[in-house]
């Protein structure tokens, strides 16, 4: 168990210098930093005074190994434009995403895992169909039309919700509902073939043969092994949320990472950009990572193979 652990945050710790490293290399290729720097109409003379100032005249290597260096003593740089350094603006926003994604994530969980399982229950039946159905439908939609669609009904027409800000929680609503159809159907999916395969095992058979009650059945026997590839695919669905909420932000007006990254892009702010893509890799690959060890503890069968 100790070895799988150690390897999988070897191999964790490979990704995020992988991701550093693109990160890195990629805003230096597709724009020149010194030309972000410059401003209106700079002239070669400023551009050189700038490369020399900021060292962007050194070899691209060695530029990314004094960065590394850099984000190991937690900085991140600092903004382009503002001056401010880039942990601050970051500090001042990730608790607004994260309120957002978190949220999102389990009302997508609280909606698909009790449909899915329904859905199961039913199989073929007009249930599974409904669900199906509905399932489809969402994964058609895409979330900015659905935000759109949103604003248009519960904000213009019915007057019911803000449409724009992040004062109350009243704010959060709609963001939060738009969000949460992103993950919704592969949820709910994942959830009815987990439980369909659970119900079919031999253990259900021999549950059933035994006189258990179905609802016994059904949510404690079957679900609890269903319930394990949905939460490695919750803590996927969390850091794609993550990345997703830089349209939903930007819709809302919510002064969020999300924001920061869609402002910081309009403008090639690019030590922002790379420290909001940086983080947001991090968090995916940190909670792969979680997801993983939790599903060894909980699968006797995993838990075997790492022994």
């Amino acid at each position: 168990m100790l070895v799988l652990l150690l390897r999988r945050a070897g191999l964790a710790v490979m990704v995020a210098l992988t991701v550093s490293m693109l990160c890195f290399v990629l805003s230096n290729v597709a724009v020149d930093p010194a030309l972000a720097l410059a401003g209106d109409s700079p002239t070669e003379a400023d551009l050189q005074a700038l490369r020399v100032r900021y060292a962007l005249d050194r070899p691209l290597p060695e530029r990314y190994a004094a960065y590394l260096g850099r984000l190991l003593a937690g900085d991140l740089g600092t903004s382009q434009l503002t001056g401010e350094p880039v942990s601050h603006m970051l500090r001042d926003r990730v608790g607004v995403t994260a309120l957002l994604a978190l949220t999102a994530i389990l009302v997508a969980l609280a909606i698909a895992v009790p449909a899915g399982v329904m859905a199961a229950a039913h199989r073929g039946g007009w249930t599974d169909r409904v669900v199906s159905f509905i399932t489809a439908v969402v994964q058609a939609m895409p979330s900015f039309w659905a935000a759109l669609l949103l604003i248009i009904f519960f904000g213009v027409k019915l007057r019911w919700l803000p449409i724009s800000g992040s004062g109350t929680l009243a704010h959060y609503v709609m963001p939060t509902i738009a969000l949460s159809l992103y993950a919704l159907p592969a949820l709910t999916r994942l959830t009815r073939s987990g439980m369909v395969q659970a119900l079919e095992s031999d253990y259900i058979r021999t549950a059933r043969a035994m006189g258990l009650p179905a609802r016994i059945i059904l949510f404690k026997s079957a679900l609890r092994n269903a319930l394990l590839p949905v939460v490695s695919l919750g803590a996927v669905q969390f850091g794609f949320m993550l990345g997703g909420s830089i349209v939903i932000e930007s819709i809302f007006a919510i002064h969020g990472i999300g924001y920061l990254a869609w402002q910081s892009m309009i403008r090639s702010d690019m030590p922002v950009i790379q420290a909001v893509v940086l983080m947001i890799s991090l968090t995916y690959i940190v909670l792969t990572f979680l997801s993983d060890v939790l599903n060894t503890m909980l699968d006797p069968r995993l838990k075997r193979a790492a022994s």
